[in-house]
């Protein structure tokens, strides 16, 4: 079942960027990304009244400003980047690969900005994982001549948006539901869509059904599919399992739009894949294990119920692929 939650999730997640390019072939970034958020903004505080004040229940106003920036940050930032950079003509699978890369910026970024150091192998992994996305950044580069060079810092920026918002939630001290951050997350996105698509004066949907059919997949694949899964994974198999398989997500992707889109796939690509693939393995192979005699009976870390920050760059992050 492990298994099968697993390759499910890669999958979902993966679908996210293809989505992207699917929807983009319609309309613009933004119109597309306030129909993917404002019916799901409607269901989720529909459901919020629903649930009553008990989910709420010690949150702040404070709280749930924090978490409309992260949400600000981790979906808004993150989402109109990788939408942006695929309308621009950057492939899929190089715009998957370049924010997957997340997690390695982060953990660089962890020591000096919250005193949690990296070692010398995880140094090392970062650099191989770097050295990956530069060896499939010019691959797609060179396949698509008419793709301007600054393209590619697009998605790059998107991915600092993410780090950005992990650390603000590392900082939290807090604990929010992910039912009430998703929700927080979801309606600020959709505010912030809704807005910009109005006063550029293209908040009206196409006509062609095909929009739909993306709004479609990406509501239900990469929404409910891969964060529904994220969640799932990460209560069975813990942290580290989910990230790992994050780092999956680029060679899906590259393979599925060049099955699907027929999108730059060279040797260059697949050499760059693998590499980064090996940083995420030296970067694992580096991390502390948590010694047995500090878990708790369901297998999560010792003294927390299960509720344990988890380290900078392996956080749940609230992003929607």
């Amino acid at each position: 079942m492990n298994l099968l939650l697993s390759v499910a999730f890669v999958l979902c997640w993966s679908s996210g960027f293809v989505g992207a390019k699917l929807g983009t072939e319609q309309a613009g970034a933004v119109t597309i990304l306030m129909w993917r958020f404002l019916p799901l903004a409607v269901v989720l505080a529909v459901a919020a009244v629903a649930r009553g004040r008990a989910s709420w229940r010690g949150l702040t106003a404070r709280d749930v400003g924090r978490q409309a920036v992260i949400g600000l940050l981790s979906q808004s930032g993150y989402l109109l980047t990788v939408y942006w950079a695929i309308q621009l003509g950057v492939s899929s699978g190089t715009t998957a690969l370049i924010d997957g890369t997340q997690p390695l910026v982060a953990g660089a970024l962890a020591g000096p900005l919250l005193r949690q150091y990296v070692s010398g192998r995880q140094w090392l992994g970062l650099c191989l994982g770097l050295a990956g996305v530069a060896l499939v950044t010019t691959a797609d580069a060179g396949a698509n001549s008419g793709v301007a060079w600054w393209t590619y810092f697009v998605p790059f920026a998107g991915m600092l948006s993410l780090v950005a918002a992990t650390f603000l939630e590392q900082r939290s001290r807090t604990h929010v539901t992910p039912a009430v951050s998703m929700t927080v997350h979801c309606v600020t996105s959709a505010l912030v869509f809704t807005g910009a698509a109005l006063a550029a004066g293209s908040a009206a949907p196409p006509a062609e059904s095909s929009f739909w059919i993306a709004i479609g997949w990406l509501v239900t694949l990469s929404t409910f599919g891969g964060y529904g899964l994220y969640w799932l994974v990460l209560r069975r198999s813990g942290v580290t399992k989910v990230n790992t398989l994050m780092f999956l997500m680029a060679p899906v992707t590259a393979v599925w739009g060049a099955a699907m889109f027929g999108e730059p796939f060279t040797p260059q690509t697949a050499v760059g894949l693998a590499v980064a693939l090996g940083a995420v393995a030296v970067v694992h192979s580096a991390s502390p294990r948590t010694p047995a005699s500090s878990r708790d009976g369901d297998g999560r870390g010792g003294g927390c119920g299960g509720r344990c920050r988890a380290p900078t760059g392996t956080s749940a992050p609230s992003t929607l692929p």
